[in-house]
């Protein structure tokens, strides 16, 4: 699992596979999911992380 927060876009993407991204959808406004070729969640972006996450879920994700 790999994660990252861009603290310009104030987004952050969780990356939980090396699978191929074969189609993406927004759950719900803000929460993005992409999927492999088997219905399998390969990774999730979320927008306005700051409003939705603690602080210590950011700073560990910029640090990794």
């Amino acid at each position: 699992m790999k994660t990252t927060y861009d603290k310009v876009a104030n987004a952050l993407y969780v990356r939980l596979s090396e699978g191929a991204i074969a189609g993406t959808e927004e759950l719900r406004p803000g929460l993005i999911v992409d999927f492999d070729g088997q219905g399998r969640i390969v990774g999730f972006e979320m927008l306005d992380a700051r409003m939705q996450l603690p602080p210590d879920v950011l700073l560990s994700a910029v640090a990794a």
